[in-house]
């Protein structure tokens, strides 16, 4: 006869165990722990890369007179990540459908803050994106990318009631319109987000082939466009292309030349924590360039694995999505970690040399407020459509009903 189970290990099975049947229990058994952590890694190193970075940005603001304190910028980043990291748990823990209103809800705020930009935004180095809130800045257009993203996948998905919905037109339109509204401030790096996106879920979705290769051999004709009318997009192509050239974006010369002097500065280890000093000649080291001062203290080596990072999470949400049934998780994932994944390599890319300068944060890494928090909103979205699918592992009802579809 075997001995009772001891009341500790009872209560382990309740309360912390895969039979714990509470709302915390059940959220922590069906979301992606690995994703999760991956996230929080990032979260990790971006405050160390904030830290390493804020006592350049408080110099350079403060103009050598030390008004700013030099961890100025890494306390900040400490209050943006305490209300993130609670704003990304809550969003993980959504129902699906309350997931879904909630972002098509957002997309609809965050287009009239969009439209209200040029009217009552704040100019900050050459560009009006932002909205004074008193206390900090809004960036309206880092809240659309993961409404968006929903908002697009939501209406492909309808197109399996309806194959007649115009969805490629309507989803075309509401991308025509927010690139619009960013040229206006402008914005070409977050532009070539929003469209990049969009296209990769047409292309997810099954859009026909010959419709993909129109809106693929329009790309050339819209950064030739971008280049003829977009001043600013045309100094830093010309920047990027001739490099040696005199009198042609100086400012986008010294700029791009401040990044790669800095992150090649400390070679394949690094100067160490604190040791860099090519940072204090680069502008926005604690945000678009952030990667560079990683670069320079923490070396090439910690620059690739941040990179490996970023490709992880990417990846393992594409795995993940392999076995999905329910078309809007599907396309709402994959538009997610799209977004996630292109935003990261242009900000990489722009570091490195490899693209023209343009405003682009490192996600989970960068300060910022907006950034931080609506990067926490598109990871817990991530995270509640990437949840254990109980539909799944249902193989009989999908054989007799088909995929579980999503409706509003």
């Amino acid at each position: 006869m075997s001995a009772p189970a001891p009341k500790l290990w009872t209560s382990m099975k309740g309360r912390g165990g895969r039979g714990d049947r509470t709302a915390l229990g059940m959220w922590f058994w069906d979301i992606d722990r690995v994703l999760l952590l991956l996230t929080l890694l990032l979260i990790a190193v971006g405050l160390i890369a904030v830290g390493a970075a804020s006592p350049a940005a408080a110099t350079r603001y403060s103009g050598g007179k030390h008004i700013v304190p030099p961890l100025f910028y890494l306390w900040w980043q400490l209050i943006w990540i305490g209300v993130s990291l609670p704003i990304l748990l809550v969003v993980s823990m959504l129902p699906v459908p309350l997931a879904r209103r909630l972002a098509l809800f957002g997309t609809v705020v965050c287009l009239v803050l969009l439209m209200l930009v040029p009217v009552i935004g704040v100019e900050k180095n050459g560009a009006t994106r932002w909205i004074n809130l008193g206390i900090s800045l809004l960036q309206p257009s880092e809240f659309l990318k993961p409404c968006f993203v929903v908002t697009v996948a939501w209406l492909l998905s309808m197109r399996a009631q309806d194959a007649a919905l115009p969805v490629v037109t309507m989803t075309g339109g509401m991308t025509a319109l927010v690139a619009f509204l960013l040229m206006l401030q402008p914005d070409f790096g977050q532009t070539v987000v929003f469209c990049a996106v969009w296209m990769a879920l047409l292309m997810i979705s099954g859009t026909s082939p010959k419709v993909m290769a129109g809106l693929i051999a329009a790309v050339p004709a819209g950064l030739l466009a971008a280049y003829m009318f977009y001043g600013t997009a045309r100094a830093r192509i010309n920047a990027f292309l001739f490099p040696e050239a005199e009198g042609i974006g100086a400012a986008d010369h010294f700029q791009t030349n401040a990044a790669h002097d800095t992150i090649t500065a400390g070679g394949w280890r690094g100067t160490g924590p604190g040791g860099g000093s090519m940072k204090f000649r680069l502008p926005e080291g604690q945000t678009d360039y952030i990667f560079s001062v990683i670069g320079e203290e923490f070396g090439l080596i910690a620059c690739m694995i941040i990179a490996m990072l970023f490709l992880a999470i990417v990846v393992r949400v594409f795995v993940k999505l392999l076995d999905e049934q329910d078309e809007f998780r599907l396309f709402a994932a994959a538009g997610l970690a799209t977004q996630f994944g292109v935003q990261a390599l242009i900000s990489m890319a722009v570091n490195t040399g490899l693209a023209p300068s343009k405003g682009m944060t490192l996600p989970f890494i960068s300060y910022g407020g907006s950034s931080l928090i609506a990067l926490s909103i598109g990871m817990g979205l991530l995270l509640a459509f990437t949840r254990r699918n109980p539909f799944v592992t249902r193989s009989k009802y999908i054989a007799h009903s088909g995929a579980h579809r999503s409706g509003i």
